[in-house]
């Protein structure tokens, strides 16, 4: 019989609040995005300029891991399964504005390069040196069974040996970051409805 996965550690970020295990490590009253993700980052101490040439969507994602994976020893068997509704959205309207803006076009190349959604995850690969699968999917609304069968079908397979998973989701202020490491240790089941309630609750 197959030996059970588990959720070992998770993180969110949603209405100017951070936590890690259910516990609280950052919160703001600070109604913008680009106002919250900026003190939140700075609250955290991480030494990473390029964080500041990064598009919302990915400083989202980028945040919600580091706070996630910080402890974590061995990082280059770790992959990404992440999933959103709304893409690169956000950024690709920014992008649009200044492609028809006629009076002043310069569409700039350092925006383009985000106007594909799974630049998030390439970021933290980066950050994190990870070696492993990547994918991004992107859907109406979180699919459980999806995530949890590819998740699953890594690890099982030897192509990880662990999966960082969950739902990334931002377009003008709203937002939402919910990730969780899978593993053959931790605390939780890692079932559909284990993650359903973590995402959507």
């Amino acid at each position: 019989m197959d030996r059970p996965l588990y959720i070992s550690h998770y993180s969110k970020i949603e209405n100017g609040r951070i936590s890690v295990d259910g516990n609280a490590i950052f919160h703001t009253d600070e109604a913008q995005f680009f106002a919250f993700i900026k003190q939140a980052f700075k609250n955290q101490q991480i030494d990473y300029s390029k964080f500041y040439k990064m598009d919302n969507l990915s400083k989202l994602a980028f945040l919600a891991a580091e706070v996630l994976l910080n402890e974590e020893e061995d990082k280059e068997d770790i992959a990404l399964v992440l999933s959103n509704k709304s893409a690169s959205l956000d950024t690709d309207v920014k992008y649009q504005g200044s492609i028809q803006d006629a009076a002043n076009f310069f569409p700039s190349p350092a925006v383009f390069v985000y106007t594909l959604a799974n630049i998030c995850g390439g970021e933290i690969g980066i950050r994190h040196g990870m070696k492993s699968e990547h994918v991004f999917f992107v859907s109406d609304e979180f699919d459980a069974v999806t995530i949890f069968n590819y998740a699953t079908y890594l690890i099982k397979s030897l192509k990880a040996k662990k999966v960082l998973c969950g739902w990334v989701e931002l377009f003008e202020e709203n937002y939402k970051a919910v990730l969780y490491l899978v593993e053959e240790r931790g605390t939780a089941l890692h079932t559909t409805d284990t993650i359903n309630k973590l995402v959507k609750n």
